[in-house]
Formats: structure tokens, sequence, C-alpha cells
């Protein structure tokens, strides 16, 4: 067997890893499956709810708990569940279509400004003036993959970039996996600390029925930390193997790999040079994040306003760049379209939620929890809801499904706690982060390592020393902030 053959059939077997295990929608439909038995399993009951003034919203009150007949749910419920999800007049923890629709809105925006290539031209630019200083790349790249990742979001996009950025790394005396972490770290340590993601912060914080801007400062504080924890063990592993070539994980494919990427990028030349038009799609690009923070934080806005900042926006970019009438509308649609398994997978997930509020048993897994979890320490509560999410992302790899799977039930069992709902919205996105690192139910992860040639088993032994390195600093700082929302501080 040749050395290509044997290349062809590890890319083949990380496929079918994936291949083999079912999607989130699958997943998420046989949980509204298995809830609806439950429903003819666990006791019936609920709390009386009260108006908590701080969040805005009703929440159940403490010891008042009590059982109720039973209402356990059939295949019609079940089919139901779904459309429910997006909307149920019944249900307080549903209701998903503003989310949806938001969802939607921001795909179309994220499809325009694509459509002018902006984001593309301005990273190559950025690894252009990267000439002759490429250990700096690492740093700049980094951070500018973590911008995409807590902004909007970023990882399916970074797919388009693993053919630009190895051939750039391989000419620089590094190794392939150094190409795949700049982008699948960067993009996803972005991630982990999300500030204003819509599909992991944002969606979460609705679920959890709270402003999403609260608990923003520890989120900057685990992406800012992470952040700079992640460059310091890639640039340190990319010094090493550049020094000596036998000490990179993947050494005996090197040579294959620079016949691979070195020989498929002589024919390619892209213009890395931004145009005045694009610097400007960038600024209001960046801009319009901003507004919407000011928006949500200032002036009580929420997805329907969100959702038509987002469409005048990218109405905006598309006349600036010229798109003309069909090109933008075609992007926008493309957009929307790209996001549209996103929108599904919210339905679905609070369609779980539903079923659970209708078979009247959310309030006694909210009271079996509470009393599980109520007598632990602050700090003990919080890393408990740490291991949790952790445990979940393996099965729910996407952010937004996760958010709206865990959120309605893990979110209220801080207020038994007595620590803030945002911490368990910061652990929750924290989790799904780090393992979405690793995951190999993730297309992120397994389509990355397929097109930078890196096998799992390689990319495992590369990461895991980062890997518990960013545990022990996240469980440390959601420590530190149940410590001091438990003695009365706000972050």
């Amino acid at each position: 067997m040749t050395k290509a053959q044997t290349e062809n059939d590890d890319e083949n077997a990380e496929a079918d890893l994936q291949s083999r295990f079912p999607t989130a929608y699958t997943i998420l439909f046989l949980l509204i499956v298995l809830v609806a038995v439950l429903t003819w399993i666990i006791p019936a009951g609920q709390y009386d709810r009260a108006m908590n003034e701080e969040i805005g919203r009703e929440v159940a009150v403490p010891g008042t708990y009590q059982t109720v007949p039973s209402n356990p749910q059939g295949p019609i419920d079940v089919l139901m569940a779904p459309i429910g999800g997006f909307y149920d007049p019944d249900s307080y923890a549903a209701n998903a279509i503003d989310v949806a629709l938001f969802v939607l809105l921001l795909g179309g925006f994220l499809g325009v400004v694509n459509a002018t290539g902006a984001i593309d031209t301005g990273i190559r630019a950025a690894m252009g003036a990267m000439e002759g200083r490429e250990i700096w790349m690492i740093p700049i790249l980094m951070t500018l993959f973590a911008a995409g990742g807590t902004t909007y979001g970023m990882a399916e996009e970074t797919l388009a970039f693993y053919a630009i950025l190895l051939p750039v790394v391989l000419r620089a005396g590094y190794d392939a996996v150094t190409g795949v972490a700049i982008i699948l770290i960067g993009a996803g340590i972005g991630v982990l600390g999300s500030t204003i993601n819509p599909f992991a912060t944002i969606i979460a914080s609705d679920a959890a029925q709270i402003p999403f801007t609260n608990g923003i400062i520890p989120r900057f504080v685990i992406l800012l930390g992470g952040l700079a924890i992640c460059i310091a063990y890639v640039m340190r592993y990319a010094a090493r193997v550049k020094d000596d070539r036998d000490r990179s994980v993947v050494s005996g494919q090197w040579s294959a790999h620079e016949r691979h990427f070195l020989k498929q990028s002589d024919s390619d030349t892209p213009d890395d040079a931004l145009t005045g038009t694009q610097k400007v799609i960038l600024i209001i690009f960046g801009a319009t994040f901003a507004v919407m923070i000011w928006g949500v934080s200032s002036q009580g806005w929420w997805m329907a306003r969100m959702g038509a900042l987002f469409l005048g926006a990218a109405i905006l970019i598309g006349l600036i760049g010229r798109l003309g009438e069909k090109r933008l509308t075609g992007a926008y649609i493309d957009g929307a379209r790209d996001l549209l398994g996103v929108a599904l997978v919210i339905g679905l997930a609070r369609g779980i939620v539903v079923v659970m509020e209708q078979g009247l048993i959310a309030d006694t897994i909210l009271h079996a929890s509470a009393q599980t979890l109520g007598d632990l320490s602050h700090i003990a509560f919080i890393s408990t809801m740490f291991a949790i999410e952790v445990a979940m992302s393996f099965f729910v790899p996407s952010s937004s499904g996760l958010a709206v799977l865990s959120m309605p039930i893990l979110a209220p069992l801080a207020d038994f706690a007595g620590v803030g709902r945002d911490l368990v919205v910061t652990a929750y996105q924290s989790a799904n982060g780090l393992v979405n690192l690793i995951n190999p139910t993730f297309a992120v992860v397994i389509g990355g390592l397929a097109i930078g040639r890196v096998g799992y088993d390689r990319w495992i032994v590369f990461i895991w020393p980062l890997l518990v390195i960013l545990t022990v600093f996240i469980m440390g700082t959601l420590a530190v902030v149940a410590m001091l929302q438990a003695g009365g501080g706000a972050l």
C-alpha cells in the first residue's frame, strides 16, 4: 500500500467516525421521544412561581413544590412538540420563533458580508504582512479567528482558510498541526469565550431568561485569558518543531504534507490587498455588533430589534459593496439558508422542554436536581454544572441546540444555589467550546483535520495538555466568580 493510499484511508476513517454518529436532529428527536416516555414514569409536580424583578421573569419559588395529577404525553404530543418548540402559548420557556427568525436574519447578514470577500481578504492580507516574521502570524491570526468566534460563532466558515494558511505555515518551517491549531483553536477559543455570540451566549441567555449582557465581564476574562494560554501553547510548539522536525507529532508525514500543500498552492494567486470598500465593510461589520450591545444593554432591545439591525446592516453593506439587487438578495437568501438547520435545531431542542412542561415533569426534575445540588457549596455547584455540560456536549455538539436543551432546566437551579443564572450560561458555553476542540461528532473538527491531513489520534496527542490547562483555568475562573456572587458581588 502506498503512502498516499494510507493517508486517504486515514481521512476516510475519520469521515466514517462522524458519519456513523447520528446528527443533532436525530439525537434531539429521540430525546423528545425519551422525555415523552418519562412522562408516564416520573410523578407530575409543580412549583408556585413569582416575579423576579432582577431578571424580569417569573421563577420557581423554593419550598413550594407539590405533586399534581399526571398528564402523560403520547405519539401526537411527540409530533407536536417541535412545532410547540417554536410557538406554544401555554409554555413559559418555549416560544423559540423569535430566536429562530433572528438566526435567519443574522445568516442573511453574514451571507452578504461573505459575498463581498472582505473577511477572506482581510485574513489573507494579515498573513501576507507577516512574511519574514512568520512566528507573529500565530498570535495575530489566532486573535482574528477568536474575534470571529466570540462575536458571531465562527466555526464552519473556518474550513475555507485551511487551504490558504497551510502552505504559508509549511513554507515558514512549521508543520501542518501548527496551521490546523491556528485556525481550529483560534476560532474555538473565541466560541469558548463567547461574549456576544448569537449561537451560544444570546440563545443560552434567552433560554435562561436573562439579558445576554449579564456576566459579560467573566466571559471576557475567560476569552482573553484562554486566548493568551492558547497562543503561548501554539507558539511554543511551533518554535520547537521548527528547531527539530522530529518533535512534531506528525513528523513522519511532514514531507508528504509539503508535497501536497506546496505543490497545490503554486497556482493559487489570490488578491491579498483589501480595497477601500472592503475596509469600510469591515468597519460596518464590527460596528453592527457594537450597536447591538448598546441596544441590548441600554435601550432594551431584544430579538426583533436585533434582527432589524442585522437586516439593515446587510442592505447597507450590499449597497456599499455594489453587489447589485440580484447578488445582494441571492447572498442574503444563501446566508439564511446556511443557518436554517440552526433554526430547526432550536425548535427541536425546545420541543423537549414543551413535552416536559405539558407532561408536568419539568418542575419534578427541577425539584430533584435542586435537592441534589442545592446543598452543595457555590464552587461545587458551578463545577458540577460545568461537568454536566461537558458530558452533554459530546452528544449535542451544537452550541444552540445544547443551549435550548439544557438552560431551561439547569439555569433555574442557580436560583436555589445562590449564584447568578449568568454563571450557569458561562459554564455551559465554556464546556461546549472546550469539548468542541476535540469532539469527533463535530464537523468542524473532523473536516479541519481531514483538510489538514492530520490524523485524529495525532490531534489528541498534540492538544490534550492544552485541554488540561484550559479546564483548570476555566474552573478556577468559575469558582472565583461564584464566590464573589455569593458574597454579594456582581460581575
